[in-house]
């Protein structure tokens, strides 16, 4: 089943003026229930206009967004409740953090939507766990917390919505290697765990090939490439004729393959050292 659809997507800004832009071109698509969607393109390629809509944050020049089955502006004044089934991480969250305590900016999403005291510190704690965000830092000011604890916070707020769409614009962008694992670990298990969908917008060709289900690629504001990890990074040259990358790992087995070893399609490091193994 699709927890998102869109219909005949288009959106331009600045419309009727000297600076129109069409970001999103005739974009259809269906994200289905449980699934970790990667979006990939180049800066300009629609990528973040298209998760806005999604949202509610942008509204579409023309066609539908339908989150869980409802057309999100049907009725425009209930737009709000959208954001609490589709929840965005931007890049940078942390700029996001504005309460006194680590708690408090957990716990604000969950009060916006009028639940019990009891329930929201039961999701508070559980969010927390699912981002690792240490106990200890409950009371503290998260302006005292370092970048990468900043953005397990942040993750939190949105996780403990509970949406049914969660989504993430560069969500480890400027973390060291420990720190993308550990943020995107804890999404995977909360991914598992709740069955919640996930979509993540990223640079990193690493990212998308270890943690995604599924991969869109985005060129000029339509999808060009809609298929899972092996299939869209054996496009190798078709990637590189628009300007992306391909994780490191498939550039060594396309090397590999001009040198007589043939690995076949590898995207992530485990999968090329099965295949190593297998040769010799």
């Amino acid at each position: 089943m699709a927890v998102v659809e869109l219909r005949g997507i288009n959106y331009i800004y600045n419309k009727n003026t000297p600076y129109e832009v069409h970001a999103l071109k005739d974009i259809d698509l269906e994200v289905k229930e449980g699934e970790i969607t990667g979006i990939i393109g180049h800066t300009g390629s629609g990528k973040s206009t298209l998760v806005q809509l999604i949202n509610g944050i942008l509204k579409p020049t023309e066609g539908q967004v339908f989150v869980d089955g409802s057309d999100i502006w049907k009725e425009p004044k209930k737009i709000r409740e959208v954001r609490f089934k589709a929840g965005v991480v931007m890049q940078y969250p942390e700029y996001q953090l504005f309460a006194e305590t680590v708690f408090d900016d957990i716990a604000f999403g969950p009060k916006n939507m009028g639940l019990s005291e009891e329930e929201i510190k039961s999701r508070v704690i559980a969010a927390s766990s699912f981002a690792n965000v240490s106990p200890d830092l409950m009371n503290r000011s998260p302006f005292d917390l370092s970048g990468g604890q900043k953005r397990r916070v942040a993750l939190a707020g949105v996780i403990a919505m509970d949406p049914k769409v969660l989504i993430l614009d560069e969500p480890a962008a400027g973390l060291d290697p420990g720190g993308r694992a550990d943020i995107l670990g804890g999404l995977k298990k909360y991914q598992r765990e709740k069955g919640t969908s996930v979509i993540i917008v990223s640079h990193s060709m690493e990212d998308m090939a270890n943690w995604c289900d599924r991969i869109l690629v985005l060129a000029d504001g339509k999808i060009i490439l809609d298929g899972t990890p092996d299939k869209v990074f054996s496009r190798f040259n078709d990637l590189i004729g628009l300007g992306l990358d391909v994780p490191q790992i498939t550039r060594v087995a396309a090397a590999l393959a001009r040198r007589g070893v043939d690995l076949g399609d590898v995207y992530t490091v485990g999968y090329a050292a099965d295949k190593i193994s297998e040769l010799f």
